[in-house]
């Protein structure tokens, strides 16, 4: 996408990580979950506090996308003891890829992934994987074009509600 930048986030730019997490989150996944759950999860998933430990943690880092100066999408990574669910020493998780809705379908995921790579291999990882909700059709098509294989599941608590993420990876060795 012409005019793409992806660069790392900086520390004075948390407002603005708490503001297109929960706008994109909610713009994802609102219309399949209940108002409670969603509000529970917005507020405790992305509230300040948790969001600077997770910036400040030495194994997890933030990228923003822009278009222009105009803020579209952001990814996360987590290496070593900041996966959620396999820690494994040679793998990086993909925590977050978002996109605004607005800018969806301009490649803007896409090169977030790509940059997710290039990260990941800079790092010798064997493997990259992520967790993706079961009904997020969309995204898994996205992963499985991308050369992801499901190879197990995982409980993602969204409020009250325990939902079935499908864990998907895909092997950086050839």
């Amino acid at each position: 996408m012409q005019n793409l930048g992806i660069e790392k986030m900086d520390e004075f730019e948390l407002e603005l990580l708490q503001l297109i997490s929960r706008e994109t989150f909610y713009e994802s996944f609102a219309s399949m979950n209940t108002p409670d759950n969603m509000t529970r999860y917005l507020d405790e998933g992305f509230s300040i506090e948790k969001l600077t430990r997770e910036f400040n943690n030495p194994n997890s880092v933030f990228y923003f996308a822009r278009l222009g100066e105009e803020l579209v999408g952001y990814l996360k990574l987590n290496f070593g003891g900041a996966q959620t669910a396999l820690q494994d020493p040679d793998a990086v998780e993909i925590e977050r890829i978002y996109v605004r809705r607005a800018f969806q379908g301009r490649s803007v995921g896409q090169a977030l992934y790509d940059h997710a790579l290039t990260l990941a291999r800079s790092r010798q990882a064997r493997f990259v994987w992520l967790g993706v909700w079961e009904k997020n059709d969309r995204a898994i098509r996205f992963y499985e074009r991308n050369g992801f294989v499901s190879f197990g599941t995982h409980v993602f608590m969204l409020g009250d509600d325990a939902q079935t993420d499908m864990l998907m990876k895909r092997s950086l060795i050839y």
